[in-house]
């Protein structure tokens, strides 16, 4: 590991570069599966993994194809993971939802959570290529959105009831995450962070206001899966394509299952420290280092 930080990418690609991509498909499945749930960015957390270790170098001289490969399968992980966790919730609101629109409970939070996904999908679709490869280079960024949205989730729900449950979120509660998802995009955010923080502000309590924002990441996963649906086809044969879409499944399924369970009696300032704590390390490796 000593020889990664110090001598990123050469020596590794020369001396066994494919057992080199298997660490790193096992490594970014653990961290998507992890970052996708918890509230502390994985679009961060990937890029940031991918610096520390210069790894990008040998994901380069791969080839492309490649960098393609592991970027869909662990969104395709996290995707299995959300719809195998709450496959008999969304079964529930679905059919809900199209047989008796809004006359139920379950069919108004099914039309709640298609209203609210709509803001965050636009934006995604127009600026999240633009902006992805502009922090990718920008690690001070990324530090930056870790620690500012770190405070503010630390002080949202330190001083937010915790009143609504699931059942009782209301159609401009929903809409209302649903454009806080927008600043997902917004380097070291978090789209879990986020939707979280914007439902412990309107005192949704801190177990309803994650499952609503695992339920909304649903479509949002899903989106991006279809959009590389190409690509899906392309390497669905590809051993490091199956290796991070399981390892990215697996420990996102564990993720859920542990925040889920965690909130009940806790509240979120472990993730609020681990984010300042990280954007330290980012800044000063980033001075250490020069770059």
């Amino acid at each position: 590991m000593r020889m990664i930080l110090a001598m990123p990418g050469n020596i590794y690609y020369r001396n066994g570069a494919k057992s080199v991509l298997w660490l790193i498909a096992i490594t970014l499945g653990v961290v998507q599966g992890l970052g996708e749930f918890l509230p502390i960015s994985s679009s961060a957390h990937l890029i940031i993994v991918r610096w520390l270790f210069g790894w990008d170098p040998i994901i380069n001289q791969a080839g492309g194809s490649i960098d393609i490969a592991l970027d869909v399968a662990l969104h395709v992980g996290t995707l299995l993971a959300v719809l195998i966790y709450f496959f008999q919730d969304w079964l529930q609101l679905a059919v809900s939802g199209i047989l008796t629109g809004l006359k139920t409970r379950e069919g108004k939070m099914f039309w709640y959570l298609v209203a609210s996904t709509i803001p965050g999908a636009i934006a995604g679709f127009m600026l999240e290529g633009p902006i992805e490869s502009f922090v990718r280079s920008q690690p001070l960024l990324i530090a930056a959105g870790l620690a500012i949205m770190g405070i503010i989730l630390y002080f949202v729900d330190k001083k937010s009831s915790q009143r609504i449950n699931f059942e009782r979120i209301t159609f401009s509660q929903a809409l209302f995450i649903g454009f806080a998802q927008m600043l997902a995009l917004v380097p070291g955010v978090s789209r879990s962070g986020i939707t979280m923080t914007a439902g412990r502000m309107m005192g949704i309590s801190r177990e309803a206001a994650a499952k609503f924002s695992f339920l909304l990441s649903t479509p949002i996963i899903a989106g991006a899966a279809l959009k590389s649906a190409p690509a899906i086809i392309h390497h669905l044969g590809s051993p490091l394509f199956l290796v991070g879409t399981l390892v990215s499944a697996i420990v996102g399924l564990a993720s859920i299952s542990f925040l889920l369970r965690y909130l009940k009696h806790n509240n979120f300032a472990i993730f609020a420290i681990y984010r300042l704590l990280l954007a330290a390390l980012i800044v000063v490796v980033y001075f250490v280092r020069g770059a």
